[in-house]
């Protein structure tokens, strides 16, 4: 006999595959009766082929263990321990005479990632179940290749994540308020109890329609995904309640929730299969970054950057150059000033700059061009902290 520890974990890549997907253990002990039975039908056929046999007897000990897993959840308490398998095989049935049974929610959700691809968006996959992100860098790793969606969503019953600035998109969500979240005092006005309210009453100011004849998809929540084309002109970024109460804005560095994805047992769910819409103007405009104004030094920076120089004269140089590049950035803003965050972090990491400098400098240059205060923060936080693991020396 043998306890729990001698049992295999299973070392097949499509078994890890089944339970990512959520197959449950009594369909994965169904399967493995299947093959057993499969395989003893090619020994005999063959002569009792002891290839074939080893093969069946340890799909019988696997479709035993499952089964027993079943078993212990169906009934909370553990069960017996499985015998060793009468004789030894290589874990490898890959060769197997069937396929693995197949997880539904797995295939709709590689029907829904392949869908998005083929409108031309830009598809990741999301931790299953959540509305994380499961890679890193999705940003620039989200694809519309089908063959590479394929290989991905074989893994796992992953939701959809649609990269909102590669696919050309900005996607208005229109949310619901929280349990006892209270309007803003400018927003508590007789009807107005979400996002898709909020949203009218700004169609009704602007003498426009309500802007609803687009792609849309509903959320678990209640709200709503309104999608529309990137219009031409300036590079829009996600907003946070800029257009108005419960209205969040995704577009170039952002991601929605595809259609079709699952989160706590509940769908988003297309509720209008329509090409976006151009985005209206009336919509654009308050989404638009306004050009930073020129930026001349003033006596702070002067007195800064003769602290600096006095300190190392190359590290300040590099300083005012880093400043100046995310001044004179015309796109992307926000990763401009993560780089300089990072190449100046080197130097703080080695000492030739102080953090606390560095971090005045980068926030008022990413604030004069353009940026917003958290999403400033952050950028010239993380690229610090990269930086600085990676010290650069440099003389004085």
């Amino acid at each position: 006999m043998t306890n729990r520890r001698s049992e295999p974990t299973p070392g097949l890549v499509w078994v890890s595959d089944l339970h990512q997907a959520g197959t449950g253990p009594d369909q994965v002990a169904a399967w493995y009766a299947r093959q057993a039975a499969a395989w003893s039908e090619r020994a005999a056929s063959n002569g009792d082929d002891p290839e074939a046999t080893a093969r069946a007897n340890f799909a019988a000990w696997n479709q035993a263990i499952y089964a027993r897993r079943a078993a212990e959840l169906a009934a909370g308490t553990p069960a017996p321990p499985i015998a060793e398998p009468p004789t030894s095989a290589t874990p490898d049935l890959f060769n197997a005479p069937e396929e693995p049974p197949v997880n539904t929610s797995q295939n709709a959700l590689l029907d829904a990632a392949l869908s998005a691809a083929g409108r031309g968006w830009h598809v990741f996959p999301l931790r299953p179940g959540q509305k994380r992100p499961a890679i890193t860098d999705w940003e620039n790793r989200a694809t519309t290749d089908p063959d590479r969606i394929r290989r991905c969503w074989s893994t796992g019953a992953f939701n959809v994540g649609i990269a909102t600035g590669p696919s050309g998109l900005v996607v208005v969500d229109l949310d619901t308020p929280k349990d006892g979240a209270d309007a803003p005092e400018e927003w508590r006005l007789p009807g107005i109890r979400s996002g898709q309210d909020v949203l009218a009453v700004l169609a009704d100011q602007a003498s426009s329609d309500l802007p609803l004849d687009t792609y849309t998809v509903a959320t678990p929540s209640g709200g709503l995904h309104l999608y529309y084309a990137h219009p031409d002109g300036p590079e829009l970024r996600n907003t946070a309640g800029r257009l108005g109460w419960l209205i969040d804005t995704r577009a170039h560095g952002g991601y929605v929730v595809a259609a079709g994805s699952l989160v706590d047992g509940h769908a988003y769910t297309a509720t209008y299969d329509a090409p976006p819409a151009p985005l209206p103007p009336w919509l654009a405009l308050p989404l638009t970054p306004t050009a930073p104004s020129p930026v001349r030094p003033s006596r702070a920076w002067a007195e800064l950057l003769a602290t600096a120089k006095r300190r190392n004269a190359y590290a300040a140089a590099a300083l005012t150059g880093e400043r100046d590049r995310v001044l004179n950035a015309t796109s992307n803003r926000n990763d401009a000033l993560n780089t300089a965050a990072y190449s100046l972090g080197r130097l703080v990491g080695s000492g030739a700059l102080d953090r606390d400098l560095v971090v005045t400098v980068l926030t008022d240059a990413g604030l004069a061009a353009g940026l917003e205060p958290g999403e400033t923060s952050r950028a010239v936080r993380s690229g610090l902290d990269a930086g600085s693991r990676n010290p650069r020396e440099v003389a004085a």
